[in-house]
């Protein structure tokens, strides 16, 4: 039993390593499984290095010869220059003019194969590619493209790519480096420069997820219909293809020594990224818990999810048994493991607040023992999050909406984002602050003072927390239709005035967004400081005295029964009040 515990801890600190910088999750809905016809991904940028922001990158014309630099997404090393498109296409976030939206997950794979020579990182192929693609196909060809010319400098890679009308998942992993010399030249280069991928489009009418594990394993080869490889990279646009993968993917498996079995047998997942314990309990689990909330026959995946039987793999996608909708979207990104033995604010690690995070490292030791905290979908960690909405009976100015968060998803607001604006909200513009430098209206610096305000007496403190979230974001949903008309209306006249409403309305949103965050932190400063709980007026105020002096009486909630027998058990007699002594 102690040899295996130390075989688990082992794959689980392997794992951990893969992922130190982006520990991220991704859900997928198709058309067919959505309320109202919209395609959606969510994301969730989980780093403790990433700075919540939201980019603008607008529309541009290059002369030729221009040279784009490319700086890593996680770090800001400087990685090269390629040359840089005629055109590009404005970028909000991750979502462009066209609808087009990229999400992404790390999930490291081999470790050989990162290509330290590459010149395009994960971060900047996104980015790259929404900037040059009008659909999800494009982006794909557009990443494929990229990383074959230039070199993939990143390790495994899983992305949601979408657009108005579909949705793929994308992985990809490098191919490491092998330096050799070229005789004429004299100029060394990177024999294996490139990556190995599959992409996948999901079926119209499901749903899936990745989160940093990649989820790909066998796959339709190539048949000129349904299935092309990269050698034919062209037809991904022709509707039929809906798998495309690189045309090496499995002769490179073989010529490494990983895959030896037919063609046919050749999964994705477990040649470049082989399952264990902990991708499965730490990643795998977040899709599960997505899946199960949509899908009741998910929990016969239940011991998979927690890493007890690794044959029984979980589906790359899977049917709802009910439509969701943007607002289904925000509260899945929300997840705690709630509804399951490994909700994390029930066990005592939570404190007696009922606490649903646990602070790094992921895991410990104790008395020569290993063990882990749970890696829920809703992480104190996150930069940003995102949903994705891209609807297709619109035109792409109204069309696509992007709803942007920035810290914990549990506790932060969505706020509407249209893919046309030409301006972001100033508290959540680039450049305002950084994870070293602090502003008092930064809205991540805002959303972060709430936040980490609550998880001091979190079970009290997220009631209020989540009662303007949901009037904030319930509200935003609402008012999405009279937007959309009158975005509409506007558009049949003059394309401009309606692009001046839509970002007027998303940068007054957003603003409004923070200056209301800290309206509650203030509130909430009141309300609990010092241990205390003051009582609401009804107003949205709190209670003075009959004298209208002070505060009217405070409570003092109790600690839970668990918690009191836990100090007497570590303490006993100490803190006893002594039998007939007078107590206060």
């Amino acid at each position: 039993m102690r040899k295996l515990t130390i075989q688990i801890f082992a794959a689980i600190a392997l794992l951990i390593n893969a992922n130190t910088g982006n520990a991220c999750t991704n859900y997928l809905v198709t058309k067919g499984a959505s309320v109202d016809g919209s395609t959606m991904i969510t994301y969730a940028a989980d780093s403790h290095y990433l700075f919540g922001e939201l980019y603008f990158k607008p529309a541009a014309v290059y002369p030729a010869g221009t040279l784009m630099k490319i700086y890593e997404w996680d770090t800001g090393k400087f990685l090269g220059e390629i040359p840089q498109a005629l055109q590009t296409y404005s970028v909000v976030g991750n979502m462009n003019e066209y609808q087009v939206a990229i999400g992404e997950t790390t999930y490291g794979g081999r470790e050989e194969l990162q290509d330290s020579t590459g010149l395009i990182d994960y971060g900047s192929l996104m980015y790259i590619a929404l900037q040059r693609s009008k659909s999800a196909r494009e982006a794909i060809k557009v990443m494929a493209e990229l990383v074959e010319k230039y070199g993939y400098y990143s390790s495994g890679e899983s992305f949601s790519v979408a657009d108005k009308n579909e949705v793929w998942i994308f992985e990809m992993i490098g191919k490491g480096t092998d330096i050799k010399v070229d005789k004429k030249t004299k100029k060394a280069y990177n024999a294996n420069r490139g990556a190995v991928w599959v992409a996948i489009r999901i079926p119209d009418g499901y749903v899936s997820g990745h989160a940093n594990h990649a989820r790909i394993t066998t796959f339709p080869l190539e048949n000129m219909k349904t299935s092309i490889s990269s050698k034919n990279l062209d037809k991904i646009f022709e509707p039929d293809v809906e798998v495309v993968y690189a045309h090496d993917v499995i002769g490179f498996a073989r010529q490494k020594g990983y895959f030896t079995g037919k063609d046919e047998e050749f999964s994705f997942s477990d040649v470049y990224a082989p399952l264990d314990f902990g991708a499965a309990r730490f990643c795998e689990i977040r899709v599960w818990s997505f899946f199960k909330a949509v899908n009741k026959d998910m929990w016969n995946y239940f011991d998979y999810a927690k890493g007890h039987d690794l044959k029984n793999r979980m589906p790359l996608y899977i049917k709802p048994e009910r439509k969701l909708s943007v607002r289904d979207m925000m509260n899945f990104m929300r997840d705690h493991l709630e509804g399951t033995e490994l909700d994390m604010s029930k066990d005592p690690g939570a404190g007696p607040h009922g606490l649903p995070y646990r602070w790094r490292p992921l895991t410990w030791k104790y008395e020569g023992k290993s063990y882990f905290n749970e890696r829920a979908t809703a992480t104190q960690q996150t930069g940003f999050s995102f949903v994705a909405q891209m609807r297709s009976w619109l035109p792409d100015a109204v069309g696509g909406i992007f709803w942007f968060s920035v810290d914990d998803a549990a506790s932060t607001v969505y706020f509407p984002v249209y893919c046309s604006v030409t301006s972001v909200p100033e508290a959540y513009a680039e450049g305002k602050g950084d994870m070293l430098t602090y502003c008092d209206d930064c809205a991540f610096w805002v959303f972060n003072k709430v936040s980490n305000f609550a998880y001091l007496r979190y079970d009290l403190m997220i009631q209020d927390i989540k009662r303007v979230q949901d009037e904030l974001e319930n509200r935003f949903i609402s008012q999405t239709a009279v937007v959309d008309q009158t975005a509409l209306k506007l558009l049949e006249t003059n394309k401009e005035d309606a692009v001046r409403f839509l970002t007027d309305y998303t940068v007054n949103t957003g603003n409004y967004v923070v200056a209301r965050w800290e309206k509650l932190f203030q509130f909430l400063l009141m309300k609990f400081m010092d241990g205390n709980v003051k009582q609401e007026d009804g107003k949205g105020g709190l209670k003075y005295n009959q004298y209208d002096y002070c505060p009217a009486p405070v409570k003092n909630p109790q600690y839970p029964d668990w918690w009191k027998k836990n100090v007497i058990d570590a303490t006993g007699d100490k803190l006893a009040v002594p039998e007939g002594a007078a107590s206060h």
